[in-house]
């Protein structure tokens, strides 16, 4: 579970900026995921909760916004939003030339210390 690294990570991350800007604690912290990152962000947010105490974060939560996969064609030039965690082909025109535009990402969008 690769989960539990990348909470060790973030939380390293986030307490140094915290301590950095003069704060104490951390409230929460705002994240991206893009759907096809790899990371089930219930397993973060488990895995988070399990690492935080005893920290500037121990009683933080982890807000997720899971950002969908969308690509653009290679050949149609369509722009699209899948539901799925991958793509296959365009759904225009079932090309499977395509660019990944979004969904593999992982972002701290912000947090909020106190």
């Amino acid at each position: 579970m690769h989960e539990v690294s990348i909470a060790l990570d973030l939380l390293n991350i986030a307490t140094e900026q915290c301590r950095k800007s003069g704060y104490s604690k951390i409230e929460a912290i705002n994240l991206k995921i893009g759907r096809a990152s790899g990371i089930m962000p219930d397993a973060l947010i488990f895995s988070f909760d399990a690492i935080k105490k005893d920290s500037l974060a121990d009683t933080a939560l982890l807000n997720i916004e899971e950002v969908p996969v969308s690509g653009e064609c290679s050949d149609c030039s369509s722009k699209f939003t899948v539901d799925e965690e991958y793509i296959l082909s365009c759904p225009v025109c079932n090309s499977n030339s395509f660019n990944i535009i979004s969904g593999r990402e992982m972002d701290i969008i912000d947090m909020e210390v106190s």
